[in-house]
């Protein structure tokens, strides 16, 4: 008989016998594993039930929102409101933080509740994103300041990919452990633990239309990825390309962009939802995430939906883009 790897709740009973934080880790994480499975079940029908394409409405980032943007972020929304564990929700899709009503709950957590989502429509492979932060005290639970918290002060992060299985892949900072959804038995199991990223750096992930609104030193930048031999990979969700950079090596490179042209350069990628998170990941896994200037996890967020450059992923590649910044 094969040996039967081991279930999310075994391994997470196994691994953290002793933590401080155990049981609520342990809660958490059945949590954040059932909205995936909501979120996958959802995006298994999408063509069926009529929920794909935009949903008619724009977030506070005046983005156009996809029907399963919406979705995603109530799936979120309504069941963690009906748990205790968590006092509040940010997302991208809501325009300030959201008051779950636990009053004795003792953390928080930010959602980018699906990531990618312009993939939707065309089959390609989408995420959500999370990060979970300890509650504040003597802050409102609804107050964005319950979020304005650095990254290195997470307690969990990580992100679902929906692609060609459901993957679960987070840390609570002791090492990057990855499951996949069996979807015959509705269970995570454990797939890949204490995940590295590999130091030859193979891949990286640029959007190579945004190169003619890149910064002189940032194009210079792009040009010396591509005399490394690196192979160029751009899915467009985030935790998707980040994926594949920590399993092969690789690094993905969002720098600020001036697309009108005044010499005004603006990032995209959310600090909150997005870059910390993943930045929490990839320090866990032997890499490195920087804007440029300063390390992601020591950057102190001023608002909920701020937003900053970023390159991630590979060590070497981050510390020479720092250096050339």
């Amino acid at each position: 008989m094969p040996d039967i790897p081991k279930t999310l709740q075994q391994y997470l009973l196994e691994k953290l016998e002793g933590h401080s934080e155990s049981l609520q880790l342990v809660m958490m994480m059945a949590d954040i594993a059932t909205i995936g499975k909501l979120i996958a079940a959802e995006m298994s029908r999408a063509g069926l039930t009529g929920i794909r394409g935009l949903a008619g409405s724009m977030n506070i980032q005046d983005e156009d929102q996809a029907k399963l943007d919406v979705v995603s972020n109530d799936i979120c929304k309504e069941y963690l409101a009906a748990t205790d564990l968590f006092a509040a929700m940010a997302s991208e899709e809501e325009d300030t933080a959201v008051d779950l009503k636990n009053s004795r709950a003792q953390y928080v957590i930010a959602f980018d509740p699906l990531d990618g989502s312009a993939n939707i429509d065309v089959n390609v492979s989408v995420g959500t994103i999370f990060s979970v932060h300890r509650k504040l005290e003597g802050v409102p639970a609804g107050s964005d300041k319950q979020f304005l918290q650095p990254g290195r002060d997470q307690v969990l992060a990580g992100y679902l990919i929906y692609g060609s299985s459901t993957m679960l892949v987070f840390s609570w900072g002791d090492g990057v452990h990855e499951f996949t959804l069996d979807r015959d038995l509705g269970e995570f199991f454990l797939s890949n633990d204490s995940l590295q990223i590999p130091k030859e750096c193979k891949y990286y992930s640029v959007n190579a239309s945004y190169e003619p609104f890149l910064s002189e030193k940032d194009r210079a930048y792009v040009k010396r990825l591509r005399e490394t031999g690196a192979t160029q990979r751009w899915v467009g969700a985030f935790a998707v390309d980040f994926h594949r950079n920590l399993l092969k090596g690789g690094v993905h490179f969002m720098p600020s962009t001036d697309k009108a042209g005044k010499g005004e350069y603006k990032p995209k990628l959310r600090l909150n939802y997005e870059v910390k998170p993943l930045a929490f990941l990839a320090e866990q896994a032997g890499g490195a995430a920087s804007t440029g200037k300063e390390d992601i996890l020591n950057l102190q967020p001023v608002s909920l939906h701020e937003r900053v450059p970023v390159i991630i992923g590979n060590k070497k590649e981050v510390n020479l883009y720092k250096e050339v910044t």
